[in-house]
């Protein structure tokens, strides 16, 4: 599920499982106004992608109305975009739903971007291999063959980060493109691993009876997923507004915690086509990755020193001088 920006960085789950092809804009469904008839305040929140269970949180939101009874009237916009931040640059979103990498590459370029609320508290991603691999450990995968969608995005970021754990790069493996087809290249043995979504493709591996093992990116290597994204100019001028979207998207998201039922019949209204059954997995694998260790939508200082370090050794990004400015948790209490 998971999960669209520069050449290396999509975020992790802003492309998150992005098997399927782009598509329109979605503002979903209207939520009913608790307001007292006073004027709502637009907001637009780029989620990428197309819409389905993971944006679970923001759907819940707008649905119940916690939005407009915060007093905002909020524009969900779906659709892959070659740059998710460029498009709050250009005045399109008010929030992007950015990964750590990607908002530290925006900031490499002189975008004042700052994670305002970070959802995804565990970085989605894996290393997918067979039951009876004999790839074992991360140093079992020098030699062996991996399959990425390609040099680029979440999965990208990942392997590197699980290579540069072990001391390896990708010249000790045998590195393979081959675009989103991760659970079709493993059902035919194409490749040794791959890497994808901890919420997308062992499910779907699974459910076709192909018994997998996986190595989670962030038992390994910690790296700051996907958050709520905003330009300094906008925390600074809307201060409460911005408040208000982080704690009716964190009430949203503790609804979707605590009542996993509900909000997947509240997000059948939002997410075209939806299979309930698959839904409802992927909601299960992704309540986890929300939670992390129970502080919802927290910016650990740990985490995104280690984010910056991991990108500043392989010179993704130039040396980040001050870090916290990345990133702020003010306004999640």
């Amino acid at each position: 599920m998971r999960k669209i920006t520069y050449l290396l960085f999509t975020s992790g789950l802003l492309v998150c499982c992005l098997l399927l092809s782009a598509c329109g804009q979605s503002a979903g469904q209207s939520a009913p106004s608790s307001n007292g008839g006073k004027t709502l305040t637009d907001v637009t929140i780029g989620l990428g992608y197309i819409p389905d269970i993971q944006f679970a949180p923001f759907y819940v939101a707008k649905a119940k109305g916690y939005y407009s009874q915060a007093g905002l009237n909020v524009t969900i916009n779906h659709g892959i975009v070659t740059d998710l931040i460029g498009s709050m640059v250009a005045g399109r979103n008010t929030f992007v739903f950015a990964s750590g990498d990607e908002e530290l590459t925006a900031r490499s370029k002189g975008v004042q971007a700052v994670d305002v609320a970070t959802i995804f508290q565990r970085y989605p991603v894996c290393l997918i291999v067979p039951a009876d691999s004999p790839i074992r450990t991360l140093a079992d995968l020098k030699g062996h063959s991996v399959g990425v969608p390609g040099p680029y995005g979440a999965t990208y970021v990942g392997l590197l980060a699980l290579l540069y754990h072990q001391h390896l790069s990708v010249n000790d493996i045998h590195l393979q493109s081959i675009g989103f087809t991760q659970v079709a290249a493993l059902l035919g043995h194409k490749v040794d691993a791959v890497m994808g979504y901890s919420n997308n493709e062992p499910l779907q591996l699974r459910r076709q009876g192909f018994a997998v093992r996986t190595f989670e990116v962030s038992d390994y290597q910690p790296l700051i997923s996907n958050g709520i994204v905003t330009l300094q100019e906008t925390l600074h001028q809307q201060a409460q507004m911005v408040r208000a979207f982080v704690q009716a998207t964190l009430r949203g998201l503790r609804e979707v915690i605590a009542n996993p039922d509900e909000a997947l019949q509240l997000s059948k209204s939002y997410v075209p086509g939806m299979d309930l059954a698959k839904a409802r997995e992927v909601l299960q694998a992704t309540i986890p990755i929300w939670r992390g260790n129970g502080h919802l939508g927290y910016n650990d200082p740990a985490v995104w020193q280690a984010t910056a370090s991991f990108m500043t050794a392989l010179k993704l990004v130039p040396s980040v001088s001050d870090i916290s400015a990345a990133y702020t948790n003010q306004f999640i209490a």
